[in-house]
């Protein structure tokens, strides 16, 4: 349009000058005749001469004139054009904004869909539905541990308040150390827990909340409290020994070897896997680094106050608690203020993960030689209290999170969607220590039994530590299926809610997978919660973060301290001196998890190629626990064996199952280590089965002919 007007300016100007160059020149013409006339210089020829050269001029100027208003004209028909299409187009717009306009609103009026149809076909449950839940397990387990676990304690393994148990029988003030209950308690609980019911339920639940919250339930009650606490009670009945060497009594001496090839590996992946877990901890929640290491200083001050000045219980309890928590608000405002200041980054050519990693094993391997009431005892107490606090909270957040109406179970009932694998058996391999994990068998036969003050206290410290550790699966699980529907932010900075925050983080089975990824849902959806109670975000955080890195250096610590015990055991039995001492045992066991760690490179995170055979591993480990279990009960007469034998049953068709899954997907990735590793511990077990089943036939033998001898 512009481009139009200069035109027409340009054009005007030109026809006004030529106009004014026309006027001069027949001015100069003029003025010449007028002169030649007046002077007779010109003759009459000459001047009709110059006359025709006048008109010539003027004809010219006048072509000129003409064209000049054709192409004005042309340029005047062009611009109106112009505007006509202009105006078409402006019309055009307004109309496009209005079927904008008209979209947007349809669109916000329309139920938002979910990303995938398969995962999500049902609307989330009400706000009451997640706290109603939450309150139906905690009520489930305290019937469950009044009834069944009572039932077991006196019918089955008819606990004796009068026997002579291994902590005051071969009491030396280092392991075997007579403990009150309530302290035991705490040391046990959190020895078996550590981030094993956070992680797992966590990703469990993409399966769905309901077959998660099943397992939990049922799995804690009939399996994994069973599992417990028979093997606290075989142990504290056999010099406080571990499984393998009670295995060696109950069936014969080639499955005490079997056992300990399985128990050792189990324990080296465990310690050099758990080391990376807390370094991840570390480097996602830089807020609790500060409070988990002065940890270490108020639970040795504990101890020496409790067991050296036999001072108050529950005065030293309650600073210490107080201690730990302003060591939290000073991590949360040191972050606050001067963020990253506690985080490593690297070291030479070695990441912060390595780094983290070598000081843990170091530090792990100081606490297990310490005394048990020094560190690894006291340490464990205190963390229990936290995680009694912590659940607290948790709850207390449901609630107040159920009844302002923000809070909605968001995940699935259950989950058939094709981007994830077959429930069966992953599932049952992946929510393993809320409701039942070999690892547990180690620690109820490896430090608590040399710890127990009193045979009854067996029922509390193995029934009921594993029933508090379902109730904190239960409550992770609706940290992730509610909790994380409160507000969600995405990688881009986007806040999601509702099902749009539990589909981003669970739209796929490997998208979720990391561990990194089950952490932050856990800690997202915990702090939300928590801040229905006015809670900060960062203190939050930083509580979550304190909590699953504490629990994580329990296991670290108490793994090292039972692969030495598994270590000397077998050094004992093979008559390799050397080994039977304590330094050298736990020197062993950390240079072989930091062997395993390092297997790939600084970064620490070598046990990580093995991680997919822990699972099927882990729960192999607690099918063969039961197994000796079963076999200690058989030998004792009657049917007992029944309440250990069908979970043995059950864990080891679980186990078969994931075990071949495992190797087949091995195999096709070409993961040879994992599969020549995976399939030697099959083989061990399946062995190990074999030996079992004939020593249980020929007892059945054995008694059949007794029976008819008498007869006769």
């Amino acid at each position: 349009m512009n481009t139009n007007k200069r035109k027409v300016v340009i054009i005007s100007l030109a026809f006004f000058l030529c106009c004014i160059g026309g006027c001069t020149s027949v001015q100069k013409d003029e003025s010449a005749i007028t002169k030649n006339v007046s002077g007779n210089s010109v003759s009459t020829e000459d001047f009709k001469q110059q006359l025709d050269r006048l008109e010539s001029a003027i004809d010219q100027q006048k072509e000129k004139v003409r064209q000049l208003k054709e192409e004005m004209k042309t340029v005047v028909d062009q611009a109106e054009k112009n505007k006509e299409a202009i105006a078409d187009v402006n019309a055009a717009v307004e109309e496009t904004k209005q079927q904008i306009k008209e979209v947007t609103s349809t669109v916000r009026k329309a139920p938002e869909p979910p990303l995938d149809e398969t995962v999500q076909k049902d609307k989330p449950k009400g706000p009451l539905t997640t706290l109603l839940l939450t309150l139906g397990c905690g009520i489930g387990f305290i019937i469950a541990y009044n009834t069944y676990g009572r039932f077991l304690a006196r019918k089955i393994f008819k606990l004796d308040e009068n026997a002579l148990v291994p902590s005051h029988e071969f009491n030396d003030g280092v392991d075997y150390v007579p403990s009150r209950k309530g302290i035991i308690f705490g040391h046990h609980f959190t020895s078996i827990a550590g981030t094993g019911p956070i992680v797992g339920p966590a990703i469990g639940i993409i399966w769905g909340w309901v077959p998660a919250i099943l397992w939990v339930i049922l799995g804690s009650i009939f399996m994994g409290a069973v599992h417990d606490f028979g093997s606290v009670v075989v142990s504290l009945r056999n010099e406080g020994k571990s499984i393998s060497e009670v295995a060696a009594r109950y069936i014969n001496a080639r499955v005490r070897f079997i056992f300990f090839a399985i128990v050792f590996f189990s324990l080296m992946l465990v310690i050099a896997v758990f080391g990376v877990v807390i370094a991840v901890v570390f480097a996602r929640f830089p807020s609790s680094v500060i409070p988990v290491w002065l940890q270490i200083p108020i639970a040795m001050s504990l101890g020496y106050v409790v067991y050296k000045k036999s001072g108050s219980v529950s005065l030293s309890t309650a600073i210490s608690i107080l201690c730990m928590y302003a060591t939290i608000a000073i991590g949360a405002f040191i972050e606050s203020n001067w963020p990253g200041i506690c985080s490593i980054t690297q070291i030479g050519n070695m990441p912060a993960t390595g780094v983290w990693t070598i000081i843990l094993l170091i530090y792990a391997w100081i606490a297990s030689t310490l005394p048990v009431t020094m560190l690894l005892q006291p340490r464990d107490y205190i963390n229990a209290w936290q995680l009694f606090i912590m659940m607290g909270m948790l709850v207390l957040g449901i609630a107040a999170s159920a009844i302002s109406g923000s809070l909605e179970m968001v995940a699935p009932a259950v989950n058939n969607s094709a981007s994830i694998p077959p429930i069966w058996p992953l599932m049952f391999v992946t929510i393993a220590c809320g409701a039942i994990s070999g690892f547990h068998s180690l620690v109820a036969s490896g430090t608590t039994p040399k710890q127990i003050a009193n045979e009854k206290d067996s029922l509390m410290v193995g029934y009921g530590s594993m029933l508090v550790e379902g109730f904190l699966a239960v409550l992770v699980i609706a940290c992730v299926g509610a909790g994380i529907g409160m507000a969600y932010k995405t990688n881009a900075g986007n806040l999601l809610t509702g099902t749009a925050a539990w589909q981003q983080h669970y739209s796929s089975f490997s998208g979720a997978a990391g561990m990194g990824a089950k952490l932050t849902a856990v800690v997202v959806g915990a702090a939300n919660m928590m801040g229905t109670l006015g809670l900060p975000e960062v203190v939050g955080i930083t509580l979550m973060g304190v909590f699953i890195a504490s629990f994580a250096g329990t296991t670290l610590d108490t793994s090292v301290r039972i692969q030495r015990y598994v270590i000397s055991e077998l050094a004992n039995d093979l008559h390799i001196k050397p080994l039977t001492n304590k330094w050298a045992a736990t020197t062993f066991a950390v240079l072989t998890a930091a062997a395993l760690a390092f297997a790939t490179g600084a970064d620490g995170k070598g046990a990580m190629i093995l991680w997919p055979l822990f699972g099927g591993a882990n729960q192999l480990l607690a099918a063969l626990a039961l197994l000796v279990v079963t076999m200690y009960l058989r030998k004792k007469g009657g049917l007992k064996f029944i309440v250990t034998g069908i979970p043995c049953i059950i864990m080891l068709t679980i186990t078969c199952s994931a075990m071949i899954k495992t190797e087949t997907s091995a195999i096709e990735q070409k993961n040879w280590l994992v599969v020549a590793i995976g399939c030697g511990i099959f083989l061990l077990a399946i062995w190990m089965v074999i030996e079992t089943v004939i020593i249980f036939l020929k007892g059945f033998t054995a008694r059949s002919d007794r029976q008819l001898s008498e007869r006769a």
